[in-house]
């Protein structure tokens, strides 16, 4: 059976016995801006939120579980000095392929995937394999801490190492986003 387009976030429904919301693939050039300059690229979610916020970010784990070979996690990733979320999502991060410090990162839950990446200077590359919009429902719109949102658009990506070893599988979901921002200005 083929992997839902928002796995793993479909992972997370399942276990929590959950009906998974409403969700519609797109092709890349559908996603409607600004969403499509922040999820319709080859780079890691974390550092690109970051730019576009000029702010650090921080993991909430919401949900985790971990065997010696994967951990999965459902977390927010928001802004460090106020809760305002900017990010929600799913990834099983694969261990075996990780150095013993990022491991320990890993299994820690206080730092974002791609964040941990970026500071232990692991060379490696995203590949979002589908881009999607999803009717958020109670979980995803608590999680974001929004009311009334109709459509939300995510993507899910697969990161691999420069040895073409995948690190980990995640599907990232935004909150709305004002039609310009900081970005656009530049």
């Amino acid at each position: 059976m083929p992997k839902s387009i928002c796995y793993p976030l479909s992972e997370f429904y399942e276990q929590l016995r959950l009906p998974l919301p409403q969700i519609q693939q797109l092709r890349p050039e559908d996603v409607p801006e600004p969403y499509r300059r922040l999820l319709v690229h080859d780079n890691d979610l974390t550092p690109t939120l970051q730019a576009e916020h000029g702010r650090s970010l921080c993991l909430r784990v919401l949900r985790y579980q971990a065997t010696d070979q994967i951990m999965d996690r459902l977390v927010v990733l928001r802004f460090t000095d106020e809760p305002k979320s900017v990010s929600v999502g799913a990834i099983r991060i694969f261990l075996n392929p990780l150095s013993v410090e990022a491991k320990q990162f890993v299994l820690e839950r206080r730092i974002p995937f791609g964040a941990i990446l970026q500071k232990l200077e692991i060379k490696h590359y995203s590949c979002p394999v589908a881009f999607f919009q999803v009717t958020p429902d109670t979980m995803l719109s608590d999680a974001l801490g929004i009311n009334g949102a109709k459509v939300l658009y995510g993507r899910k990506n697969t990161i691999w190492n420069s040895g073409g070893e995948a690190l980990a599988e995640v599907a990232e979901i935004l909150p709305p986003v004002a039609p310009f921002s900081t970005m656009e200005t530049l």
